[in-house]
């Protein structure tokens, strides 16, 4: 089935492989939903197609809950892009107005993603999808963290700290802050051709839609980059959730919720202390090469809890959620708290930083530890701010062992 030409890419050239059945599962489980297609969220495309009379669609670098993201070569003026498309609706005009805000106001954006040109792009029953073209840059932090060296992976912490310092100082909160919204700079490839793109990157590999998800159109297994072709500095994306400072919002939980400030749990409003939870728990990432909080709901405070040692706030007691779960022990100001090591169901950072970074000094081991309890500070008053740790003795002591 999936092995016989497919016949939206009339122009010829190479266009990637479609994959017989035994491999149509692995483009599956790392292509978007299909479903989403379906519901006409996604617009359907394909390699080799041409979009706005300039793109010509390479590869697929990547999806998210609300757009695709595409390598493209910009015929007009020979460079490689990256074009991401929007889900139906309203969601790409609102990261529009964000894009352009972020960009009048904020005095500093090398540490950002804004667009260099926005078009619409009609899909599937008149559906219309808002595309921006980005400048290509690498993949997220999340899907490569794990596959390089401390030596590399913890300097990104200054470079991603400077890009949110120059947000919040504009009044900007990003509000969707998580390692796959922070991208790793990569080495120039606008003198690649395509065959070359397929050499170092991989042959794109990919599955046709039915035509009641949208023909023309094909699922794409994402690009996979070689570590030796990442380079800093690291860069802050994804601003369809950003709003100004102040702002109220109907829904206050952040999702992935592990990136989630566990006052936004208990109803309070986003804001750039909240962004600093978000980059604390990057920032473990980085340092740790695995994430500090892991799981979703309860189980996940229950190990935010046992991970620092301390009870959430007793003001938050009742405002957990829809306030119907009980977990009196989490607001428990007695210090009678559940046993907090690995065999009780719960590891303290100190135990994090001991099983994971063995070979760091006692005083580097200190500086990390210092920078996580602020801040992982459970008030957001008294959490540190991004101005505040790049000025913060213990920050810059620990970036001076990695030489920054």
């Amino acid at each position: 089935m999936a092995s016989t030409p497919f016949p939206t890419n009339p122009n010829g050239g190479d266009f990637g492989d479609f994959v017989d059945s035994d491999d149509e599962c692995e483009v599956e489980t790392d292509a978007e939903p299909r479903m989403r297609y379906l519901q006409g969220l996604y617009c359907p495309l394909y390699i080799g197609e041409v979009l706005d009379s300039r793109y010509r669609i390479e590869h697929k670098l990547g999806w998210g809950g609300f757009s695709t993201v595409w390598l493209a070569h910009d015929v007009q003026e020979n460079k490689a892009v990256a074009l991401k498309v929007s889900v139906s609706g309203q969601r790409g005009e609102y990261e529009l107005a964000m894009q352009n805000v972020i960009i009048q106001t904020v005095r500093d954006t090398s540490n950002l993603v804004t667009y260099q040109a926005v078009f619409s792009l009609r899909g599937r029953q008149g559906s219309q999808h808002t595309v921006f073209v980005f400048p290509v840059r690498g993949p997220s932090l999340d899907t490569i963290c794990s596959r390089i060296p401390p030596t590399f992976r913890v300097p990104a912490a200054k470079h991603l700290l400077l890009g949110l310092k120059n947000l919040h100082n504009a009044g900007i909160v990003h509000r969707d802050l998580n390692s796959g919204a922070v991208l790793w700079s990569i080495d120039p490839i606008d003198h690649w051709t395509t065959a070359e793109k397929y050499q170092r990157l991989g042959r794109p590999r990919k599955v046709p839609l039915s035509e009641e998800e949208g023909i023309p159109g094909e699922l794409v297994e994402s690009v996979r980059f070689p570590p030796d072709l990442l380079r800093h500095p690291v860069c802050i994306c994804d601003f369809g959730l950003s709003i100004t400072s102040g702002t109220r919002v109907e829904n206050t939980v952040q999702l992935p919720p592990l990136f989630c400030a566990p006052e936004r749990l208990h109803g309070v409003f986003p804001s750039c202390a909240s962004d600093m939870w978000s980059f604390t728990c990057i920032f473990a990432k980085l340092y740790l090469g695995v994430e500090a909080i892991y799981g979703g709901g309860p189980s996940m405070i229950s190990r935010i809890i046992g991970m620092l040692g301390l009870p959430l706030p007793e003001h938050w007691r009742g405002y957990y959620g829809d306030g119907t779960t009980a977990h009196d022990w989490w607001y428990d100001q007695s210090g009678q708290m559940p046993r907090t090591d690995i065999l009780g169901g719960y590891e303290t950072l100190e135990h994090k930083i001991d099983r994971l970074r063995p070979e760091i000094s006692r005083d580097e081991r200190e500086h990390a530890l210092s920078i996580m309890y602020r801040g992982f500070a459970y008030l957001p008053e008294q959490r540190i701010t991004a101005a505040q740790l790049l000025e913060d003795p213990s920050f810059n002591a620990l970036m001076s062992y990695y030489n920054v």
